[in-house]
């Protein structure tokens, strides 16, 4: 019903993009997540009810596996191996964790030192489960065992895929014995299970992934990926703590991963697994209830089971009569030991355990006991010889299995749908309503507009005035903004002007200062006094102060010009760009002397800074107030030039005295210069331009507005064929707005129907009735963009 739909609803947001596409997606894929041997494959096999996936102590699933749904007839696998260059990438990194030296992987005796190397490590360190180290040695043992028993299957760079049948497997079950052995899972890369199941159905995907703290951070990194996909709809979180006391780092970032995917929401499971080990040790149950309480929801679905128990309980209830409980099966897997005796399958313990020690039996009809004289096979022969089938139903039953299987079906069965639908709902909602009050004000507006030619002329006319309004206050807006971006250095055409400005200000003080000739100043000095043949050091200064204050007059007037010419040059052609002068262009038929205005101001900008400029400049003549002072470097250096000019009276004394004179003149100068660039000139150019501009724009909007009648009596000449244009425009927009209305209403309604179908009455979207459409004050909305409608 819901998921063959197609709904023509676009989404602007993730959230609502997301939420479609689960919506409609005919899978649903839940994916097992977790620690490394925290029990996800054991729990799918004892969801299922089938051994498909190995699950061991100390094994680590290295294999997305994916299982989805197949009549009883069409069971298939579907097997794809891991390429050889993906197999050595994962045997060099592996070695280069765990120390081993490796160039090449060419010739059996490379392969077989590691593989010597491998279990050199398990002996050291006392089996696979011990460290890490020993875990990473066990997973590239397996990997090269892999590669050798399937190397005719494996290719070199391309991933083989293969069929149940290529393999002549009969049934589902062997295939699943080949994919189960630990060496054959390992060089893997995807297993794809068709099985039938009744929780598979309507596409439901179970995703078994490798552990997040996996031997191979390869594979760990798989499970990460998988948890932020948009494809993976839910995940079954299978947790540690119970037998942990704690949960681990990876744990807690697995949680946090979770929460950002938007694509599995709260379609969460918290499953406990082994919680069978808190049976046996008070502190871990302690500690496991406490972690519950505070650290999840009491809403959230929360599950404690032994995927162990629950399991093999399951296949023992299944087994035929000729089985004796499922005994031999459960044998099947045990091997013998050095001394003949026959092992204990790690399941014959943990029942055991149950039946002796769990506290689950105490106060029940079942009257069991373990016997230290009988071996833990014995036992278990003759304890389910005894209670049989109530016993093992009992174990199921206190495994949890039994109550997440319900709680998982319940939701895929009755609750998954309506919530998807329910969740699509609400993440439409806010912009269903947003584009309802959209597309009706857009109709409304067309609809309120004159359909007549004359009718449409007057509108424009008595809109005239507000236009020519809207034009000036724009206008005047656009000047505002300008002269405000000049003043927070915000124009980047202006302030490189203004830099180049500065740049030629200190360099042409340098230049001055290089070639500034005290010859010439005593020249000058003695000319103005024809009685006197010397010049005291103060007149050679004075020369000197004039001098350089005007020639630097000159550079602050030239480049002070060139930055109001470029500056009213941008200007115009932002005005020639703006909407507002080619609106004006249509009403006015030119541009209200928005132009000649901007290049009558230039000539006065240029006269004021020029003016300004002098001003600054003629200060220069006037030594600074600390060129005096005592304790000062420009006295001290005053002192030792007039000590040097005064051993002579000619001319000759002076120009000796040259380079101290210059380095006089260079403390003087070099701090006004400096003022003037860095403190003074540029607030100054800023308040001229904003005293010059600002009541220009003002007075050049009030001009335009009183160009009302010339407005109206150029309108006038093409406004027929204007409101020609526009009507039939806005026909054609209404049309548009009606196919817009009549396709959301569609979209909406397949939405209202599926909703309605799940008894999901409360999160109806809104619709369009036909009363909507008739006219009436536009609704105040936010605003809406053309990829959202």
């Amino acid at each position: 019903m819901a998921t063959g739909a197609k709904f023509e609803v676009s989404a602007r947001y993730n959230g609502d993009r997301t939420s479609l596409e689960k919506a409609t997606s005919p899978k649903f894929e839940i994916v097992f997540a977790g620690a490394f041997s925290a029990g996800k494959s054991m729990l799918i096999n004892a969801l299922l009810e089938r051994e498909l996936l190995y699950s061991a102590e100390g094994h680590a699933t290295g294999t997305q596996c994916d299982i989805e749904y197949a009549p009883a007839d069409q069971e298939r696998v579907v097997l794809t191996f891991l390429s050889w260059a993906e197999i050595q990438e994962q045997i060099f990194r592996i070695c280069l964790e765990l120390g081993f030296e490796t160039q090449s992987l060419t010739g059996d005796s490379i392969l077989q030192g590691i593989r010597d190397n491998c279990q050199r490590i398990l002996a050291d360190e006392g089996g696979e489960s011990k460290s890490e180290r020993a875990k990473q040695a066990k997973a590239l043992a397996l990997l090269l065992e892999g590669y050798q028993n399937n190397h005719e299957r494996i290719h070199q760079t391309q991933n083989a895929i293969y069929s149940m049948e290529q393999f002549n497997f009969d049934n589902l079950a062997e295939a699943a014995s080949f994919a189960r052995r630990g060496s054959n899972s390992s060089v893997l890369k995807r297993l794809q299970y068709y099985c039938n199941h009744p929780l598979l159905e309507d596409g439901n995907v179970l995703v078994d992934m490798p552990g997040i703290d996996a031997p191979v951070k390869r594979d760990a990194q798989l499970t990460y990926d998988k948890i932020v996909h948009p494809d993976t709809s839910a995940v079954v979180c299978v947790l540690k703590p119970a037998s942990e006391g704690d949960m681990t780092s990876e744990e807690t970032d697995l949680l946090e991963k979770m929460r950002t995917n938007l694509g599995i929401r709260d379609r969460v499971f918290y499953i406990f697994n082994r919680i069978d080990e808190t049976w046996y040790n008070a502190q871990l149950r302690q500690r496991l209830d406490s972690l519950i309480q505070t650290q999840f929801r009491q809403d959230e679905r929360i599950y404690k089971t032994s995927g162990l128990l629950g399991f093999f309980g399951s296949q023992i209830k299944g087994s035929n009569s000729g089985d004796r409980f499922g005994i031999d099966s459960i044998f099947a897997s045990s091997v013998k030991s050095l001394g003949g005796e026959e092992d204990t399958p790690q399941f014959v313990s943990e029942f055991n355990n149950y039946c002796a020690n769990s506290g689950k039996l105490t106060r029940s009809d079942f009257k069991v006991s373990v016997n230290s004289y009988e071996t833990p096979n014995e036992n278990y022969v003759r304890i389910l010889s005894e209670w049989g089938q109530p016993l093992v139903e009992q174990l199921i039953q206190d495994s949890g299995i039994e109550g997440f299987r319900q709680g998982i079906t319940r939701y895929l069965k009755e609750e998954k749908r309506p919530q998807l639908f329910a969740a699509l709902a609400d993440d439409l909602q806010p912009l269903c309503i947003s584009l309802r009050k959209y597309l009706l004000n857009q109709y409304r507006d067309l609809e309120s507009q004159p359909h007549e030619i004359e009718a449409m002329k007057a509108q424009e006319l008595t809109r005239l005035n507000q236009e020519l309004q809207d034009v000036g206050f724009e206008f005047q807006k656009h000047i505002t903004d300008t002269i405000n971006s000049i003043i927070i250095n915000q124009d980047l055409a202006f302030e490189d002007d203004f830099q180049a400005l500065k740049a030629r200000m200190v360099s042409r003080l340098d230049e001055l200062l290089q070639t500034f000739s005290v010859k010439n100043a005593y020249s000058q000095a003695t000319l103005s006094h024809p009685r006197n043949a010397t010049a005291p050091l103060i007149a050679i200064l004075v020369e000197a102060l004039y001098y350089l204050a005007n020639e630097l007059e000159d550079v602050l007037i030239a480049f002070s010009e060139v930055l109001v010419r470029n500056f009213c040059q941008r200007l115009i052609k932002q005005v020639q760009q703006a909407e507002y002068y080619r609106k004006l262009y249509r009403l006015l038929g030119n541009d209200g002397g928005l132009e000649k205005c901007i290049t009558t101001l230039e000539d006065k900008l240029v006269y004021a800074l020029q003016s300004e400029s002098r001003t600054e400049c003629d200060r220069y003549v006037r030594e600074s107030p600390r060129f005096y002072d005592e304790g000062t470097f420009s006295i001290y250096q005053f002192r030792q030039t007039l000590q040097q000019t005064s051993e002579a009276y000619d001319c000759e004394s002076m120009v000796e005295a040259e380079p101290a004179i210059r380095q006089l003149l260079k403390l003087d100068f070099e701090p006004k210069v400096n003022a003037t660039i860095r403190q003074n000139f540029r607030q100054t150019i800023n308040q001229t331009l904003k005293t010059q501009l600002l009541p220009m724009a003002t007075q050049q909007s009030e001009f335009i507005l009183e160009q009302y009648n010339s407005a109206r009596s150029y309108l006038e000449k093409t406004l027929e064929q204007e409101a020609l244009e526009k009507i039939a425009r806005n026909r054609h927009l209404q049309e548009e707005y009606e196919k817009k209305i009549e396709a959301y209403n569609a979209a909406a309604t397949s939405i209202n129907q599926c909703l309605q179908g799940m008894q999901v009455y409360e999160r109806q979207l809104p619709l369009v009735a036909d009363t909507d459409l008739q006219v009436s004050e536009p609704e105040n909305i936010p605003v809406i963009d053309s990829e959202q409608l």
